[in-house]
């Protein structure tokens, strides 16, 4: 596992735009981390990394949000994996696209084996730790 520290949510979407060039089709990615971690800035800057040009938000209402091949997910408000799977969640690890999946926790028994995680550790204006 590797460590990067961040200073700022911009040197943070910088890191992980260099990180989307580690993953690949069928990758699915669970971003770890206190609620205002900085989840969904690592998102944005997976999805600029991979050409996305839309810009990227958090899809807590949504579930998820597609950007092309790239699948964000917000499963904070998932209650179990019955209502994921009612959802059709799982369905999009079966699409070939790139996963980003916040909260995973909450749908832990449906997520593929060989998941990454990035964890990030840090809240407020102070440093980010994220591990990878």
């Amino acid at each position: 596992m590797a460590i990067f520290y961040s200073r700022s949510a911009e040197e943070t979407r910088s890191w992980a735009e260099g990180y989307a060039r580690t993953l690949r089709q069928g990758d699915v990615v669970l971003l770890e981390g206190e609620m205002g971690a900085g989840k969904t800035v690592i998102a944005q800057g997976i999805a600029r990394g991979l050409g996305v040009r839309e810009e990227v938000t958090s899809p807590t209402y949504a579930y998820v949000n597609e950007y092309g091949g790239l699948f964000h997910f917000d499963c904070y408000r998932v209650a179990d994996e019955a209502q994921a799977y009612a959802l059709g969640l799982a369905d999009y690890f079966e699409r070939g696209g790139i996963c980003l999946v916040e909260w995973g926790e909450n749908i832990r028994s449906l997520l593929p084996a060989g998941a990454k995680t990035v964890r990030i550790a840090g809240s407020g204006e102070g440093v980010r730790e994220i591990r990878y």
